[in-house]
């Protein structure tokens, strides 16, 4: 058996791809199978190191990317994307997968489009509250749509009717292996922190936020008082941001509980979310990650100037009762701070959303993406 996969070019799209991979292994494994061969189709390789240590063989498929706004740029992007549908539609051929896994945005269109013409069957992940174009486009033809929001249930059922609805799954967003379980175990002289004091995560994505950085830096003389911060600054801001601190929090005596992190790799995330009693996070697919792990949450989505998606991702959440939201432009250090406290001072606000995020969470998400994958590869190959 042959899968591809392709999705854009983010932590968000490529992430959750390795976890259905992992997941496949293991299926691969209890069934007594041999495990398929896997394929990347992306513009680029994202990391490396992870498609190598996972055994994905990637192929190389131009995409260009179709602005919402005027732009020369998408003129030759649009050449871009020609191109690469071509490349698709000749490496797909080639390799003549039983299945092809879309996750979704620009980059995973001309492998879509391709396996269309060559009518290889395709299933999708929609990790958005409201779909992308590509993913509802997609969902035309693909015979298994999962969602991770109840909110793209009803886009698909509104968009496609009732006989769309038996091939519609609300499935969560998949998570690593590697991340997926909290551990407290080491946390403490593994992170240089102090026992039984509470403890915050803070989260900007891989790249980091500078928004959320700045905000925080404002609150640290507050919040040191009686909590410690571990805070993934992002490779770029680490040295602005951990310099700066050190300035605000000069001479203040528990400063040593500020601990910045340019990023965090598995082990370190795990032990975080271990020990924390609340994450700050932008509202990307690191939410699911926050709901399995059962944590309390404080999600700041990006403008809706920058990304629609992001704040509907996060009313979406708070609507399951898991998370407070506060938007970008009401983002301040006394809201951020006093949002944290009220939190954290109560444990019957933590208990309520540690409840409300089993549901939305979706432990066995990459385990039922897995099991459509090799049913349909299975079907098809035969």
């Amino acid at each position: 058996m042959k899968i591809v996969f392709t999705g854009g070019g983010s932590g968000g799209h490529f992430y959750p791809i390795i976890a259905v991979v992992e997941a496949i292994r293991e299926l691969s494994k209890e069934r007594k199978i041999l495990p398929p061969k896997l394929y990347y189709f992306a513009p680029t390789k994202y990391n490396p190191r992870a498609l190598y240590d996972n055994e994905i063989e990637f192929v190389a498929i131009p995409a260009g990317k179709i602005r919402r706004y005027f732009s020369l740029l998408n003129i030759t992007d649009a050449f871009v994307t020609g191109l690469g549908i071509l490349k698709a539609i000749f490496s797909l051929y080639s390799v003549y997968p039983d299945v092809v896994f879309g996750k979704g945005g620009y980059a995973s269109f001309p492998t879509l489009v391709a396996a269309r013409l060559l009518r290889i069957p395709v299933v999708i992940h929609e990790s958005d509250s409201h779909p992308g174009r590509v993913n509802a486009w997609a969902s035309k033809f693909a015979r298994y749509i999962a969602v991770a929001y109840p909110d793209a249930v009803e886009y698909f059922k509104k968009a496609h009717g009732q006989k769309t609805e038996e091939k519609i799954a609300l499935i969560g967003s998949p998570v690593r292996e590697g991340i997926r379980i909290p551990l407290s175990n080491g946390a403490a002289e593994f992170l240089h922190l102090e026992e039984g004091l509470p403890c915050v995560l803070v989260l900007g994505g891989s790249q980091g936020s500078v928004t959320i950085n700045d905000a925080l830096i404002e609150s640290l003389p507050d919040l040191v008082k009686d909590m410690q911060i571990i805070h993934q600054t992002g490779r770029n801001n680490f040295k602005e941001v951990s310099g700066t601190a050190g300035i605000v929090l000069k001479d203040n005596p528990n400063a040593s509980r500020y601990h910045p992190f340019e990023y965090l790799n598995d082990l370190a995330i795990r032990m975080s979310a271990g020990v924390s009693s609340v994450v700050i996070s932008r509202a990307g697919s690191t939410i699911f990650e926050i709901a399995v792990w059962g944590l309390p949450s404080i999600i700041i989505p990006i403008s809706e100037e920058v990304s629609h998606d992001q704040t509907k991702n996060a009313f979406a959440y708070a609507r399951s009762g898991a998370c407070s939201v506060i938007e970008e432009h009401n983002l301040s250090s006394h809201i951020l701070t006093a949002e944290i406290q009220k939190i954290v001072n109560d444990k019957t606000i933590q208990d309520r959303m540690k409840s409300n995020t089993k549901d939305f969470g979706h432990s066995d998400s990459a385990a039922k993406l897995a099991a459509a994958l090799l049913a349909i590869g299975l079907e098809h190959e035969k």
